[in-house]
């Protein structure tokens, strides 16, 4: 018995997993929609506004898109105002890509609901139930990096 019920549990945190991955996909099409932004354009500014300044090789892979696809998004990013490229100080031969915080404001304006929500949900949870919460999404993020990679090694 509680056996099944553990395999519940598990199914149950699988469903909730998808129904969160919808929701927040819906969410962000929303937002990139009044931003201006298509959903690539809005994954890869997050990642260039929380690792950057980055290069475009890493950028590529930490958004998993294919070069000449991040091309075409860095060049709608930029024609937006929402980036800039700049040689890179170590290596002049390489261009480094940086949000501009000015702009993340705006990104930010769009996603203050869910951020004050999300805000509010930790407050009902302690300490160390928030450090299993982390854990745990950690763990989920990095099952999805490492699913990506072998998807795109089988072709």
């Amino acid at each position: 018995m509680q056996s099944e019920a553990r395999r519940d549990g598990r199914r149950e945190v699988r469903e909730g997993l998808r129904e969160l991955g919808v929701q927040l996909a819906q969410l962000n099409r929303r937002v990139g929609g009044r931003l201006g932004m298509r959903d690539a354009d809005l994954d890869c500014l997050d990642l260039i506004g929380r690792i950057g300044p980055i290069g475009a090789g890493p950028l590529a892979r930490a958004a998993g898109l294919h070069p000449a696809t991040l091309t075409g998004v860095l060049d709608r990013l930029e024609r937006a105002g929402w980036i800039v490229r700049e040689r890179d100080t170590e290596d002049r031969r390489a261009v480094r890509i940086r949000a501009l915080p000015e702009r993340g404001k705006e990104v930010l304006a769009q996603f203050a609901g869910m951020n004050g929500a999300v805000q509010e949900i930790c407050s009902r949870y302690d300490e160390e139930q928030l450090a299993v919460i982390t854990d745990f999404l950690g763990r989920v993020a990095e099952a999805g990096r490492v699913e990506g990679i072998a998807l795109d090694a089988r072709g």
